[in-house]
């Protein structure tokens, strides 16, 4: 198997303050990413809407993202082995903002080429800042340091959304703002110092193979990309039409929220002290039933509102103990094509959730939602068990 070399400089990589400085540069890029990320997909649908684009081609220019990060996913274990993490980092916030300030003046033809440019600058900027996190976190610290990476993402992609609220669609500083983050993501990557994991040589595995090397870890990414998404586009519609207010239903997102940002710290710290299969199981079978209890709660906001609240970072510890589990699994080259068929998968999910989700909610409303992802997070629960069973 092809190994990591974690720094320019040997010195540097016994350095425990150069290493987490390093993880640091890396979680600081791909958080300030994620609330520009998180301000634009709101922010391009409505500036689309106020074009006078239908909904149909709003859609379809969004699904234009899920084809750019699929495709791009692909291809960044190659790119980071040829051109280095570091000069990749710079040419995808180079590649963002420039799409970003393209997008205004261009017809709306042009916003599908670069919408799937924009798309493809993230992703990259997620598979590499993973990867980068994950080769270079500390074997015994490795869940504590994705946990904290997954609560700052989280809280960047909270923030991103509010700067929205405040200034409107209408006004140019959401687009600069995201822009401008782009730009500023490149700051913690010139921080970093030289404890910068690089890739030597290629995979002997093909990509698609690692899901057969640690299906538990690779498919939680799938399972809660499928969930994430589903409960974003219709847990607040499951609360209105369970009886709760508009505000309440609101609520009931950033409920999971909350719990998504405060539940991945002990997640990842249980991570570094137990079998990570027994984790993954353990969050899958706990994320079940805490969908399946929803029904339940249709009669009290307040319970509804606790239920949410340990299913959302619950649910979330997937993504977390997931990528714990590939970099204690995999280094170097595979490492690096494991992160991006994690990041694939996640962005299947992301696409195929919200179909599962309607469909249910129309074939047993109201709770078609709860039940669908009840019975998605259950049959992972089984995937994972029966990993954590052979690796006994």
């Amino acid at each position: 198997m092809d190994s990591v070399r974690p720094c320019e400089s040997p010195a540097a990589a016994v350095d425990p303050a150069a290493r987490w400085r390093s993880i640091a540069a890396a979680i600081g890029c791909i958080s300030i990413v994620g609330f520009a990320l998180a301000l634009t997909i709101p922010l391009l649908s409505l500036m689309l809407e106020a074009r006078g684009i239908s909904d149909t081609w709003i859609g379809l220019n969004t699904a234009v993202a899920g084809l750019g990060a699929l495709v791009t996913a692909a291809v960044v274990p190659r790119l980071v082995g040829r051109f280095g993490t570091v000069r990749l980092l710079y040419a995808a916030v180079t590649a963002g903002a420039v799409a970003l300030l393209l997008l205004p003046p261009s017809p709306f033809w042009a916003w599908f080429p670069i919408r799937f440019v924009l798309t493809g600058a993230i992703t990259v900027l997620f598979v590499v800042s993973e990867f980068w996190i994950n080769a270079t976190a500390p074997d015994g610290k490795r869940g504590l340091v994705m946990g904290i990476y997954a609560s700052v993402l989280s809280a960047g992609f909270a923030a991103g959304p509010a700067v929205l609220a405040i200034f409107g669609s209408a006004s140019p500083i959401p687009l600069a703002v995201a822009t401008i983050s782009f730009v500023l993501a490149a700051i913690p990557v010139a921080l970093a110092g030289n404890v910068v994991p690089k890739v030597e040589g290629r995979s002997k595995l093909p990509m698609i193979s690692l899901v057969f090397v640690a299906p538990a870890a690779i498919l939680a990414a799938l399972v809660f990309g499928a969930g994430e998404s589903t409960t974003l586009a219709f847990i607040a519609l499951w609360g209105q039409r369970s009886g709760f207010a508009e505000a309440e239903a609101a609520l009931l997102l950033t409920m999971a929220g909350l719990g998504n940002l405060l539940f991945q710290v002990p997640i990842g710290m249980l991570a570094d002290r137990a079998n990570r299969s027994m984790v993954l199981t353990l969050c899958g079978a706990i994320a079940s039933v805490g969908a399946g209890l929803l029904p339940m709660a249709s009669d009290s906001v307040t319970l509804a509102f606790a239920i949410i609240f340990v299913w959302g970072g619950v649910a979330a510890g997937l993504y977390t103990v997931g990528l714990t589990q590939l970099g204690a699994r995999f280094t170097g080259a595979e490492l690096a094509s494991a992160n991006a068929l994690f990041v694939m998968l996640y962005s299947v999910g992301m696409l195929i959730g919200p179909a599962m989700g309607g469909a249910a909610m129309d074939a047993w409303p109201p709770d078609g939602l709860p039940l669908a992802l009840a019975l998605l997070f259950g049959a992972y629960t089984l995937i994972a068990g029966g990993r954590w069973i052979t690796s006994r």
